[in-house]
């Protein structure tokens, strides 16, 4: 029997992210109580939480007393070991199910997951030391890029491959466990968020064009700028993705669009995602809510757009000149800001970010993009 959680019952959620927070905003909006457990102090979803737990994630333990006390749990990124969803499930209701995470988790894993499933992905192979990698060279070609199998995101982990010689590449390499991608030449990124709830209702959200600097994801813009059959033949491959994992919850699909029309999965994320941050104040049912709606096994919320909207990351960088012009990137008509209450702010660290409504994708972008130079005086300068 499908076990249905409603208004009142407690969601724990593995994490202190801002997805976390995010994600308890729309819980507790919604009636639920929070309860968050992550190895930070005063992390960013713990302020909005019923109650935080500060623990390892291998302290069994602490996860075991924390599943126990909760109706369901879910994840608000995907890098928890497996043993600790593993401890979860035998207290709780897991959503989605450990196994998936364990397989997005690990850039091998999930890409030979996709690739089994038929779904179109750059060429890769598996590289565990020198000889692995120049097979793989000889048989992928270059350009290539050699990336760490786990772990990495928003660039790290990774290194091109030219002209450069094997050994030297091998040396320099981010870990022990490597795979080697083919370089796609692509036209766009672009990404489809999949709601799939308790029932195998699916749900998808508009295709998000998104827009990387320094391999961070830099702005989103929705509607994307393609043609209406890329954005059918990509919401087909994310829900297809979807039914195969048998997920419950929410699955961010990122795609490379190439000159040709068609398209290839690059990588998965189990949870709400950057490129859906738009969704708060651009959809009927934000990617926040539609987590909380599929966790718990409520019916699913709509996805039609409201308007034309644009999403812009503030990294750290932003603070360097000193406190950012709030009150300037706010005088713009349609901005809406959102800060995630990290207290450092570093280089490159996402802190939060501006979205902007408007009459076009166009104007939106333009919009988002201006009320982001505002805040910092020295940019405007320029």
């Amino acid at each position: 029997m499908t076990k249905r959680f409603l208004p009142g019952a407690t969601i724990g959620v593995m994490g202190g992210g801002q997805l976390g927070r995010m994600f308890a905003v729309a819980a507790r909006h919604m009636g639920y109580r929070v309860r968050i457990f992550s190895p930070e102090k005063d992390s960013p979803a713990a302020q909005f939480a019923d109650e935080a737990v500060v623990a390892d994630y291998a302290d069994e333990g602490a996860v075991r007393r924390f599943a126990r006390e909760l109706d369901v749990i879910t994840f608000e990124f995907e890098n928890i070991p497996a043993e600790t969803a593993e401890w979860c499930a035998y207290h709780s209701e897991v959503r989605p199910a450990g196994s998936i995470l364990h397989t997005a988790q690990n850039r091998l894993r999930e890409k030979t997951f996709l690739s089994e499933a038929g779904i179109p992905v750059a060429p890769f192979r598996a590289v565990h030391n020198a000889g692995d990698l120049a097979g793989a060279i000889e048989q992928i070609g270059r350009p290539a890029i050699l990336k760490s199998a786990a772990f990495g995101y928003d660039g790290k982990g990774q290194q091109a491959i030219s002209s450069r010689d094997v050994e030297e590449i091998w040396e320099a390499r981010a870990g022990d466990e490597l795979i080697l991608e083919g370089q796609i030449d692509f036209e766009k990124e672009v990404s489809v968020i999949v709601a799939r709830g308790v029932d195998g209702d699916v749900s998808l959200f508009p295709l998000c064009e998104n827009l990387h600097r320094d391999h961070i994801l830099d702005i989103t813009v929705v509607p994307a700028r393609v043609p209406g059959a890329v954005e059918k033949k990509a919401h087909d491959l994310a829900r297809a993705i979807a039914e195969k994992l048998e997920l419950v919850g929410l699955l961010a699909v990122e795609m490379f669009l190439k000159e040709d029309g068609s398209l290839l999965v690059n990588e998965l994320a189990p949870r709400p995602h950057n490129s859906g941050h738009w969704t708060i104040e651009g959809c009927l049912t934000s990617q926040f809510e539609q987590h909380v709606r599929t966790v718990c096994g409520l019916p699913l919320g709509a996805t039609s757009i409201l308007q034309p909207a644009a999403m812009a990351n503030l990294l750290g960088d932003l603070w360097l000149p000193g406190e950012p012009d709030w009150a300037a990137a706010l005088a713009a008509e349609g901005v809406h800001l959102h800060l995630y209450g990290k207290r450092d702010p570093r280089p490159r660290r996402k802190m939060g970010h501006l979205t902007a409504l408007a009459r076009t994708a166009e104007e939106a972008m333009a919009r988002v993009k201006e009320a982001r130079e505002q805040l910092s005086p020295a940019r405007k300068k320029k």
